[in-house]
C-alpha cells in the first residue's frame, strides 16, 4: 500500500487499515525495540504499546514524513520511556539497591534476529558496549548499523540534524571501539 493511499484512508476514517500497518511494521518495532532494550519479553511488551499508540494517535498522523519514520520515533520514544522507568525502579531503595546486581554487570543474553548463531558472542559483546553509550549515540548507532537505515531519516526520527546524527555516528564508533577494545584484545 502507498502512503498517500494509506493517508487517504486514515482521514476517512478507515480503521481497518491499522491492521495492515500492524502486518506490515510489527517485525520492524520489535527488531528495533529488541536492539534498544536488549530483553525479549521487554521487546514484545514495548512492541504491543507502540502499536496501540499507532492506534490511537492514526487520525494525527499527517503525512509529513513516512509511515515508517512515524513509528520509528514512536518505537524509540516508547524504548527509552521504559528504560527511564527501569532505571527510576532500580534506583529505589536502599536494600534494593545493597541486594541487586547492576544492570551493567549481568550478561546480555537475548536472541535478536538478525544475529547469525556464529556471532552470538560477539553481538552480546556489542549489545553490551552499546548499552554504556551515551543515550543518542545508542539510538543513531542502533537505527544505522543494527536497522540499516540512512542518516536522513534517523534525523528526522531523532529530530535533529543530518550533520547532529553524522556527529552521533562518528562518537558512537569511537566509544565503541575504547569500549570493545579489551575484549576484542582477549580473543587474539
Amino acid at each position: 500500500m502507498n502512503q498517500p493511499e494509506l493517508i487517504e484512508r486514515i482521514n476517512r476514517g478507515d480503521r481497518s487499515v491499522f491492521t495492515e500497518i500492524v502486518d506490515q511494521w510489527q517485525k520492524m518495532v520489535y527488531n528495533t525495540a529488541l536492539s534498544i532494550v536488549q530483553v525479549e519479553e521487554d521487546a514484545e511488551d514495548i512492541t504491543q504499546d507502540v502499536f496501540i499508540d499507532v492506534y490511537e494517535k492514526l487520525d494525527k498522523f499527517r503525512g509529513d514524513s513516512q509511515l515508517s519514520t512515524w513509528i520509528y520515533r514512536i518505537t524509540v520514544n516508547r524504548c527509552l520511556d521504559f528504560e527511564q522507568k527501569k532505571k527510576r525502579q532500580k534506583n529505589g531503595g536502599l536494600l534494593k539497591q545493597i541486594f541487586s546486581v547492576k544492570a551493567e554487570d549481568e550478561p546480555v543474553n537475548f536472541n535478536h534476529p538478525g544475529v547469525v548463531l556464529d556471532n552470538k558472542e560477539k553481538a552480546a559483546a556489542l549489545f553490551k558496549a552499546l548499552k554504556k553509550l551515551p543515550e543518542s549515540q545508542r539510538i543513531a548507532f542502533t537505527l544505522h548499523k543494527i536497522e540499516g537505515l540512512p542518516y536522513q531519516e534517523i534525523a528526522e526520527i531523532m529530530q535533529t540534524s543530518l550533520y547532529a546524527v553524522e556527529s552521533l555516528m562518528v562518537r558512537a564508533k569511537a566509544g565503541l571501539k575504547k569500549l570493545l577494545e579489551k575484549y576484542y584484545q582477549s580473543q587474539f
